[in-house]
Formats: structure tokens, sequence, C-alpha cells
């Protein structure tokens, strides 16, 4: 791909895991360059990605004072690619749980798609090192998702993906108030909505070795309530006058 590739690696107290995933991402796809979205770690996440960024022009580093939430790690980093001239955005956690190595999987994939989610529950994907009712959990509720919003998709609360920067212009992230997981489910709903050709290809999804999960009840419990108002006024929209048909649909495969 002669396409230049950001990927935005969101972090929040991830310095035993951030080194290793750079020199593998560096290591998968040396033409990539990295920009880490540090929200103020007092681990010193930001000093590490700082020290690799001085040595190395493929990584770069957009600095927070706050913890603000996965979402607004997300547009701030696509503000930052969009500046700067990429044509593709990638997101990847940093804890390890993306592999790098899977990452030109999802590239190829662009080539007639605009948006490419890796995705745990499509034909090849796996989920290791998860207990049962974490499993459980983020099943049904990417299947909720997808009854609730009408969403042809399998694994629409995934964090890897890779979309096209025009595709990121398109839509109107400004009004996005999602934060947490809800935040993936959010703009891959808005690029259905849109049209986008989405495509889902098979990833190993791997629990994180150092660090804790930064899952918690409140996160599930926006993503609910929050795909739930979202279902009911999306049929409400229906019988709504002069609402012929629903938006068109993205081509997924």
């Amino acid at each position: 791909m002669s396409d230049r590739v950001l990927v935005i690696v969101p972090t929040y107290n991830e310095a035993e895991n951030l080194g290793q995933i750079l020199e593998r991402l560096q290591a998968s796809v040396p033409e990539a360059h990295a920009l880490v979205v540090d929200d103020g770690s007092p681990d010193g996440t930001g000093d590490l990605a700082e020290a690799v960024a001085a040595r190395d022009e493929r990584v770069h580093v957009l600095r927070r004072t706050a913890k603000n939430g996965l979402g607004a790690a997300y547009i701030a980093g696509f503000r930052w690619a969009r500046e700067r001239g990429y044509d593709v955005v990638v997101e990847m956690d940093a804890d390890g749980s993306h592999a790098p190595e899977q990452l030109p999987r999802l590239l190829a994939a662009l080539g007639d798609a605009d948006l490419v989610l890796g995705s745990r529950y499509v034909p090849g994907g796996e989920v290791t090192d998860w207990p049962a009712h974490r499993l459980l959990l983020s099943r049904a509720g990417n299947r909720y998702t997808r009854w609730a919003l009408r969403l042809p998709l399998n694994d629409a609360t995934g964090g890897y993906r890779a979309a096209r920067a025009a595709l990121i212009d398109r839509l109107p992230f400004d009004d996005v108030a999602s934060q947490g997981y809800c935040f993936q489910v959010d703009w891959a709903w808005r690029a259905v909505r849109a049209g986008a050709r989405v495509a889902e290809v098979p990833i190993t999804f791997t629990e994180r070795t150092f660090g804790r999960s930064k899952m918690s009840g409140s996160i599930v419990g926006e993503a609910l309530v929050r795909v739930t108002v979202w279902g009911v006024r999306d049929r409400l929209a229906d019988w709504l006058p002069g609402r012929v048909t629903r938006p068109v649909p993205a081509r997924v495969r």
C-alpha cells in the first residue's frame, strides 16, 4: 500500500506495554507511522513515548493533560492525522490485545473498503485468555447492538480497525459524545448510515499481559443505554412523515 498510514495508539498507564507494541508495529508495517495519544498517564507513559519519538521519526506523541476518554483521544488523533495529510488511520490498543502482526490483513482489505473492522466474531476470528463471563458479555453485547441498531456487523464494539481518511472527513465527529467502547459502536454506525463500504476481517484478540483492563461497569452501562436510545430513535424515525426509506446501508463483506 502506497498510502500514508498513521496508527493511533491511545494510552493511559501503559508504560509496561507501549515500547514492545511500537517495536512490533514497526517490524510488521515498517512504513507506518504511530501517534501515541497519552492522557496524562501518571506512570510515565508519555515520557516513554517522547523518548521513542526522539530516536524514531515514525513515532509521534500527542500529550493531553487529563483522562478524557477513549472517544476524545481518537477524535484528537483523527484531527492530527488529517492536518498532516495521512491517507489511512488505524485504531490500535496499546496493551497488546491487538496484534500488530495482523495489521497487514486490515490494510489489504482497504483495497475495496472504506472501513475495515478487525473482527473477533467472524469465521477465523477468536478471543484467547478471556474468562467465560467476559466472552459471553461481549458476544451478547454485539448481538444486542446488531439487533437494536439494525447494524450488519458482527463485531461493532471492537477497537482494531482501519479507515480511509476520506471517510473520516465525511463523518460528523464534532457531535460525538460517546466515551469508552461505546465510541466504537457510535462511529461504526455512522459509517454504515453514510453508505460506507465496510469489511470485517478475522483477528485473534489476546488479553493484556501487563496492567489492568480499562473495562468497567460504567463503560458497559453507557454502551447499553446509548445503544438502546439510538435504536428506539431510529425505529421511531421510520414513522416520521417524509421518511420513505432508511439510509443506504453499508456494503459489508
